[in-house]
């Protein structure tokens, strides 16, 4: 069997028309009817039949389609990873990884990750924290990493490190010399807060916030890049994870505020796995061990 022949009839199936698969081929009608041939001798069975002038698939012929797709990306597949091996790889590790994780620890993670371990293909997958367990359960990455912890069985899901959460505000234009002081109460009163960035701590912090400062107005916004644009446009304030701010506060973008009367939380990052070996150990040994 030629993968010629399987790629000729996944696109005479899908047309059910051999010219129009002869024109996506740039090939002769005949070499489509030859090819199709060569397929049913080799199967043993008919896969297209003919009606009147229309040409249709057989009851075999729409049964084998997925067949055909599945020898093909194996295939492919396998091209795939012998290119890798040529180019220096030698082992294939999947994150998924949440967005909040994706736009603030990740890029430098990885930079100093294959630094190190050049052999390694990393592929990454941004995704929902909330998509994160179906992906690493159907084996479909190997390691998932969110600030959400998550209970799924047959999955484990590791503490990795904490982040210490402060409250980030607009920047007021002065240098830290001449700043007149920061009056809390009063930021809460003119600007809203950005909640329900994070799963992990705002069940725990919004009630305290609201009962230190019942005159507080939230907002609710999912994503976390969005809530820094929204902060640095002087649209709202929150309290997100250091972590993900230091760009901004060390280019005066944003700045930090204490908020003595509010007690301190913290965000945590989780790695969520389904098996282990050795490539997944030594991933989160190291990234357990990284400081941003």
């Amino acid at each position: 069997m030629e993968l010629k022949w399987l790629k000729t009839f996944l696109l005479a199936a899908k047309y059910e028309n051999f010219r129009k698969a002869a024109e996506d081929l740039f090939v002769s009608q005949p070499t489509v009817t030859v090819h199709i041939h060569l397929l049913e001798e080799e199967l043993g069975c008919k896969l297209f039949k003919r009606d009147g002038r229309q040409i249709i698939l057989t009851e075999a012929g729409r049964g084998y389609i997925s067949h055909a797709k599945q020898i093909l990306n194996m295939f492919e597949a396998s091209v795939e990873e012998l290119k890798k091996i040529q180019e220096g790889y030698q082992t294939k590790l999947t994150l998924a990884v949440s967005p909040f994780i994706a736009s603030s620890i990740l890029p430098a993670l990885i930079r100093s990750y294959v630094n190190q371990y050049p052999q390694v293909d990393l592929n990454i997958q941004v995704i929902e924290s909330s998509m994160i367990p179906d992906l690493i359960s159907k084996g479909e990455a190997d390691i998932g990493l969110s600030r959400q912890q998550i209970q799924m069985k047959g999955l484990r899901c590791l503490p990795l490190h904490q982040d210490k959460v402060k409250l980030i505000v607009p920047h007021d234009g002065y240098d830290p010399e001449s700043a007149p002081p920061v009056e809390v109460d009063e930021l809460f009163q003119s600007h809203r807060l950005i909640v329900h960035t994070h799963p992990d701590y705002w069940e725990e912090l919004l009630p305290v916030i609201k009962r230190q400062y019942p005159f507080t107005k939230t907002m609710t916004v999912s994503q976390v890049h969005v809530t820094k644009r929204f902060i640095e446009e002087g649209l709202g304030i929150s309290f997100l994870p250091l972590s993900i701010v230091q760009r901004e506060l060390l280019e005066g973008r944003l700045l930090e505020v204490e908020t003595p009367h509010i007690p301190e939380v913290t965000a945590r990052t989780y790695a969520l796995t389904k098996y282990t070996n050795a490539e997944i150990s030594r991933f989160l040994d190291y990234i357990s061990q990284y400081r941003v």
